[in-house]
Parts: C-alpha cells; structure tokens; sequence
C-alpha cells in the first residue's frame, strides 16, 4: 500500500486549521500529492416576500438576488480560505483546490473520488453528547462512508 494522494477537508475552524498542518506534513513524507476541499452548505437568506400592494402579488426575483448574493460571498470565503491554507502549509507543494456545494461530509467523499485520494484527512470538533446529536459528526460520516481510509486528527487544547 502507498500514499500517494492525500485529500483535507477544512473549513474555518481551528481543528481544521490543524488537521490541514497534519496532512501537508505528511504529505511530505510520503512524496503525495495534495487536495484540499472546502465544502458550501446550502444557506438561503431568510426573506420575506414582498407583494404589489395593488394587487397583493409577489414580485419575483427578490429572493434570487439575494440567494446570488449569498452564493457568490459563500465561493469568495470559500476560496480565501482555500487560498489562506496553501499560502500557510503547502511551501511549494502543488495543491489542488475543490470547492463543493451540499453537505460537508457528502462533499468531502465525492472530492476524494475525483481527487483519485488514496487518504482522506479531517479534523474533529470534539463535539459530543447533546451537541453531536444536533450538530452531527462531518468526521464520522466520512469515515462511514468512505471508500478509502480516513486520518481524524484531533486537537488537544489546554
């Protein structure tokens, strides 16, 4: 078995953060190429529709405006922080960048496939009991339903 392509998950945390330093690092080691993905969440601004006062009907387009909007700050966040994690721990390595739209864990899965990652690498929130029940685990559905191993790497905070 060889490491030959290593695929991160990250997002704005600092568990991320750390994971992604742990994976560029062992990438090193291994001589692999890196992927990193950030993965958009479907979030759609909560608008009221508005109506014609004459004739009590929607006009349209109100809320497409606003979903763009939302979409195109999403993809520039996106790929500040895509750009922020190279800058930080690549040191020259070549890097592929993937940005996904839908559920984290779904996103990271099909980024590996088509990364072609022999590894996947995610950090953990350390989210337990009530908090993970409402949140869920993005690390724990990777790993459920990857096809290929899955590196969690934790943070220790003192």
């Amino acid at each position: 078995m060889s490491i030959t392509r290593i695929l991160i998950g990250i997002d704005e945390s600092k568990y991320a953060d750390h994971a992604a330093e742990y994976g560029f690092k062992l990438a090193r080691k291994f001589d692999a190429a890196v992927g990193i993905v950030s993965i958009i969440e479907p979030l759609s601004a909560a608008v009221t529709p508005m109506g014609d006062t004459a004739f009590g009907l929607p006009f349209d387009g109100v809320n497409d405006v606003n979903n763009v909007d939302i979409m195109n700050a999403q993809n520039q966040s996106a790929d500040a922080l895509l750009n922020r994690i190279v800058d930080k721990y690549s040191e020259g390595l070549p890097v592929t960048q993937y940005t996904d739209y839908g559920t984290s864990a779904d996103g990271i899965i099909n980024c590996a496939a088509q990364f072609g990652a022999d590894l996947i690498i995610v950090g953990t929130h350390h989210r337990s009991g009530f908090d993970r029940l409402l949140m869920g685990s993005v690390a724990e559905e990777v790993i459920r339903n990857s096809k290929v191993p899955v590196l969690v790497v934790p943070m220790n905070e003192e």
